[in-house]
């Protein structure tokens, strides 16, 4: 049995399956969805045993790392085995602990990183100069600070938007639909280069494999 040809095989129905979906919802469709949330869900259960909780708690715990046992790191394996406690319904009330553990630690964590690239990334590229860049870089700037200004008046609504206010603010919103455009735009051009891909996969790798499938190109 030549394998690349099975393989080849197996992604080219698995996509038609995915595909069947564009006529309606069947079970071809269903059982491709499934099997790739299944096939998803123990790739990564296996990549996290063995990239994160081993390397991570057990050879830090054991000293299989450094030789030194860490046994502090009881307390996390703890609240690990507090999220399993969801499965019976006695003590289930544990995993909030981990829970409110997890989405504190996210979210204290979560709230630096996003004050660095959401808010202070943006502010420091916003702050731009309007001398000495020449008449284009000028225009340019002078439009994307106009743009920032304009979009947050928008979002100020303890002004009635009469007047100058509302004519800043109709300018805003025009430039965040502008904004929503374009982000729609990549988003769509991703997908059908992502169309493109699997379809010269199933013009160029399965297509030709049909003869020597059935044995006539052989």
């Amino acid at each position: 049995m030549n394998w690349e040809i099975t393989g080849i095989w197996l992604g080219a129905i698995l996509t038609l399956m995915l595909y069947s979906f564009l006529y309606r919802d069947n079970p071809f469709y269903k059982f491709a969805e499934h099997l790739f949330v299944g096939m998803s869900a123990g790739y990564w259960l296996i990549y996290t045993v063995y990239n994160v909780l081993i390397p991570n708690f057990w050879n830090e715990l054991t000293g299989a790392s450094d030789g030194s046992p860490d046994l502090f790191m009881i307390v996390p394996g703890f609240f690990g085995l507090f999220m399993l406690a969801r499965l019976i319904p006695k003590i289930a009330g544990l995993s909030r602990l981990a829970l409110a553990m997890i989405v504190g630690t996210g979210a204290g964590l979560g709230l630096v990183s996003t004050l660095q690239t959401n808010c202070l990334s943006q502010v420091e590229g916003t702050i731009v100069s309007l001398s000495g860049v020449g008449t284009a870089g000028f225009l340019d700037n002078l439009i994307l600070v106009a743009g920032v200004v304009c979009g947050l008046v928008y979002f100020f609504f303890s002004k009635a938007h009469r007047g100058i206010t509302g004519g800043a603010a109709n300018i805003g919103v025009t430039i965040l639909m502008v904004a929503f455009g374009a982000s729609f735009g990549y988003t769509v051009m991703a997908r059908i280069s992502l169309l493109i891909g699997q379809a010269q996969f199933l013009l160029f790798d399965w297509l030709p494999t049909i003869p020597a499938m059935f044995g006539a190109g052989s």
